[in-house]
């Protein structure tokens, strides 16, 4: 006789939930931290050349990449999502199926990127407003860096979709197999060759193609461990296809304007002086250290959430977002108490030019206040990507950025630079909130 099936298990307990976000958290930030080094260490090498400009130029040249490659940042974003719901359905076919969609949509727009490298210069330079000695170096490195389009785009798929299998340990291996080699050529190339700014480029291309390289043997290795076959019938699929694009363009939409919003800080720095524009790139730097760190529970409650919709578990979602919002804000915390205690020590890190340090203590307030306000705009994009409720996101960024440009065009005239810090707080604040309005009804959505 045949027992009667007994009642569906618990949900996991809040602990085992704390273990899965750090499991996943744990790689994705040391990952996401190894990321903002590149420009940080690209800084630091030609923060300590003779010149203001030469920093000036890199930090326009990372502006204008960042700007270029975060618009098609939905082949990570989207893929976390897409792979992590197939991988919670149990259809590991379709996952592997997610991450050759993203990969050949990589190659085909670096491709495509670098055919229309001159328009893209100029149209960067133009916006930019570089004063004249900034102007010829920052125009070398856009040159050189629109060569890596192709290898940084292929990174993206292959970062997001390590995640979405919840494979963090890899992503964390491609992402340090690029900083190893970047800071290797950037002291042979600018420290050993004299190649200033050009070096610095040529650096970081050379750096994602090794990447690359690594990541794509990972991937297999993966793809074995998952046992997953790749079919080009199901890459081909026309409403999978369907679904990639519509979710693509809402995340393209919303990270134009995120884009928008953050390019302003350079543009509107470059147009208040040379010196405002050099220490508005270290802050930006230190900004980013702070993002990709407290953007680990983030990325960690967008696979989590994935796969819980994935397998239509609405409680194992409620749970996976309360442990990632906890421990969210505590690396918050930290960031903000130590960029208050030793801000002054990371920009002498950063650069030796005594008028750009001390026109940074300034503004050092604004890295500190910063991670407290970050980190709900952060986790609820992790949320909503982890569900695919791209068009959410979409119409949250739109409102958002209305907000912060009212805000630039009332504040920046009247407190400066410290009127444009303060614009930035306003925008992630506002992400947040509109966001956050909509998630308990995210939340009743799933297993319906």
């Amino acid at each position: 006789m045949t027992a009667a099936p007994g009642p569906p298990p618990d949900p996991a307990p809040a602990p085992s939930w704390h273990r899965r976000a750090w499991t996943l958290a744990g790689p994705l930030i040391l990952t996401n931290l190894t990321t903002p080094l590149v420009g940080a260490v690209d800084s630091a090498v030609v923060g300590h050349l003779p010149a203001s400009f030469y920093l000036g130029a890199v930090g326009i040249g990372s502006v204008v990449f960042n700007a270029l490659f975060w618009m098609f940042s939905f082949l990570r974003m989207g893929t976390i999502g897409l792979a992590a719901q197939a991988l919670g359905a149990a259809r590991p076919d379709e996952a592997l199926a997610v991450f050759g969609r993203a990969l050949l949509l990589a190659l085909a727009i670096g491709a495509a990127m670098i055919a229309l490298s001159r328009p893209i210069e100029g149209a960067a330079l133009w916006y930019m407003g570089p004063g004249p000695e900034v102007a010829p170096h920052a125009r070398d490195y856009i040159r050189i860096r629109i060569l890596s389009a192709p290898a940084m785009l292929a990174d993206y798929a292959l970062l997001g979709w390590f995640v979405g299998v919840h494979n963090t340990r890899a992503a964390l291996a491609v992402a340090l197999a690029t900083n190893v080699v970047n800071v290797g050529l950037d002291l042979l190339f600018v420290v050993g060759f004299g190649w200033a700014v050009k070096g610095v480029a040529a650096a970081t291309v050379a750096a994602h193609y090794a990447a690359v390289g690594l990541g794509l043997w990972l991937a297999a290795r993966e793809a074995r461990r998952l046992g997953a076959r790749l079919d080009w019938r199901r890459v081909r699929a026309a409403g999978e296809l369907r679904r990639l694009f519509a979710i693509n363009r809402d995340i393209m939409i919303r990270t134009f304007f995120l884009i928008a919003s953050f390019s302003a800080v350079t543009a509107i720095g470059a147009r208040i002086g040379d010196t405002v524009l050099a220490v508005n790139a270290l802050l930006l730097n230190l900004q980013s250290l702070m993002t990709f760190a407290v953007d680990g529970f983030s990325h960690a409650a967008q696979a989590l959430v994935g796969r819980a919709v994935g397998a239509g578990d609405r409680e194992g979602a409620r749970l996976a977002v309360r442990a990632c919002a906890l421990w969210g804000v505590g690396i918050a915390a930290l960031y903000a108490a130590g960029y208050g205690l030793f801000g002054d020590d990371l920009i002498a890190l950063l650069t030796s030019l005594p008028e750009v340090r001390a026109l940074a203590r300034e503004y050092l307030i604004w890295a500190a206040f910063s991670p407290l306000v970050s980190v709900g705009a952060f986790l609820m994009d992790g949320v909503f990507l982890g569900a695919t409720r791209t068009a959410a996101m979409r119409d949250s960024m739109i409102l958002s950025a209305a907000i912060y440009a009212a805000a630039l065009a009332v504040l920046v005239p009247a407190l400066g630079n410290h009127g444009l810090w303060l614009s930035v707080m306003i925008l992630l604040a506002a992400r947040a909130l509109t966001l956050g309005v909509r998630y308990p009804a995210l939340l009743g959505a799933i297993g319906h």
